[in-house]
């Protein structure tokens, strides 16, 4: 029998996962510069979690959760999208009350959609997402975008379009809500089965249809942006006027609706222009949810994130042509020759390891010339050689694999002489 790993998943191995260690770290990196903090969260939740939040009429709802019953005949999702989990715990762990707000969180985690395996989207993906909860200030909302940004252009990502537009307050998006309705109605027969159930549940989610996007009703729709109220219209205003404010270019697209209901006022997505990286060029997306955390069951507290996938971000790189700057190669690589050559090496490579140097040996006792190949193969700085004769002498050679120059050390000052090297 052969088992493989199931459709959509992917092994991440030796040579490939090194690229992702180094966006992890960066990304870390940069959520400490703008102070996010980490939370994780369980795999798995409570499947009315996302029924309430991410919204029934969503695709991800419909097509694509992973939804078991377990022993106890509960209903359970594999977490499909982080924002509602993250929520979730923050109105479990009451952080509502902490001193410091807003308050500030990132996860970088696991999610699982039932979807078209497709280049560079899979059925388990990893996820970087910020969460901003307990400020209404728009200037919140642009420091999430530049944050966003920051991490694409540190990594060298150049051919990036900001998109963004306004869902408006609860006020508006009823108005808008009506319009789209009154446009539709006449010709809802003509659209897919799920658009025919979105029109009076959810009409914005007809928006965001794939199947009919190019019917002729889809680019006739009202834009949100003339539905807005005063405050709604001030308030994208001033996100707009912060992003220019921090030099990020933007485009205003009044048809992007984001693909979840919980959205209000901003919405934004991050799209790469590179060539040949496909038709959907969406590496990130987010926006404000003013009301999700009421929704859930906590106080009445605004939010604002963004998600993004790291599979999408590696292959925007490639499309780029960028290679991470990886940090690969050891520090040293012992050669002996000898039997008791060889046996004092494992010592000398747990010292120099637990100086806090990358260190290897040969264990499959290869000749001497094939020692050195291995150590060019795991591009070691140094080589040290070890002989009968240089234990007599208790003496170690250590050379340098750039320059070529040799050295002699004591062996039993080793460590202190390598760190001078």
């Amino acid at each position: 029998m052969n088992i493989k790993a199931p459709r959509g998943t992917q092994d991440i191995v030796p040579g490939q996962v090194e690229k992702w260690q180094f966006i992890e770290e960066k990304i870390r990196d940069l959520c400490r510069m703008y102070q996010y903090k980490e939370i994780r969260t369980p795999i798995f939740e409570q499947t009315e979690l996302f029924l309430r939040s991410v919204g029934d009429t969503t695709d991800i709802v419909q097509k694509e959760m992973y939804t078991f019953a377990d022993r106890g005949g509960r209903s359970i999702t594999l977490r499909p999208e982080g924002t509602a989990p993250t929520v979730r715990s923050f109105i479990e762990n009451k952080m509502y009350a902490n001193i410091n707000q807003p308050v500030k969180l990132y996860y970088l985690e696991p999610m699982f959609r039932y979807e078209r395996p497709q280049a560079g989207r899979y059925r388990q993906f990893v996820q970087f997402g910020v969460e901003a909860l307990g400020s209404a200030d728009p200037a919140i909302d642009a420091e999430v975008i530049s944050l966003a940004m920051s991490l694409y252009k540190d990594l060298g990502l150049k051919k990036l379009k900001v998109v963004i537009n306004s869902l408006g307050d609860k006020e508006s998006r009823q108005a808008y809500r009506n319009a789209l309705i009154d446009h539709f109605k006449p010709q809802i027969h003509e659209f897919c089965s799920d658009c025919q159930n979105r029109l009076e549940k959810n009409p914005l989610r007809i928006l965001d249809c794939k199947k009919d996007r190019d019917h002729q009703l889809m680019k006739s729709a009202p834009a949100i942006i003339d539905y807005l109220n005063e405050e709604s219209r001030k308030y994208f205003e001033k996100v707009q006027q912060h992003l220019q404010a921090l030099n990020i270019p933007i485009e205003v697209d009044p048809n992007l609706v984001r693909g979840l209901d919980y959205y209000t006022h901003t919405a934004f997505e991050i799209m790469s222009d590179a060539e040949g990286f496909g038709a959907n060029s969406t590496l990130c997306g987010g926006g404000r949810y003013n009301g999700l955390v009421e929704e859930i069951g906590g106080p009445e507290i605004p939010g604002i994130g963004f998600a993004l996938s790291i599979e999408r971000l590696l292959a925007a790189l490639e499309a780029e042509m960028i290679e991470l700057p990886l940090n690969e190669g050891i520090d040293c690589f012992f050669v002996s020759l000898g039997d008791e050559a060889k046996d004092y090496t494992v010592r000398l490579v747990h010292t120099l390891r637990q100086a806090g140097y990358s260190a290897e040996r040969d264990y499959l006792d290869r000749k001497v010339k094939a020692q050195f190949k291995a150590a060019d193969r795991l591009q070691a700085k140094y080589v040290a050689i070890l002989g009968e004769d240089e234990l007599k002498r208790n003496i170690i050679n250590v050379k340098n694999m750039a320059t070529g120059d040799q050295k002699e050390l004591a062996l039993d000052s080793f460590v202190e002489q390598f760190k001078r090297l």
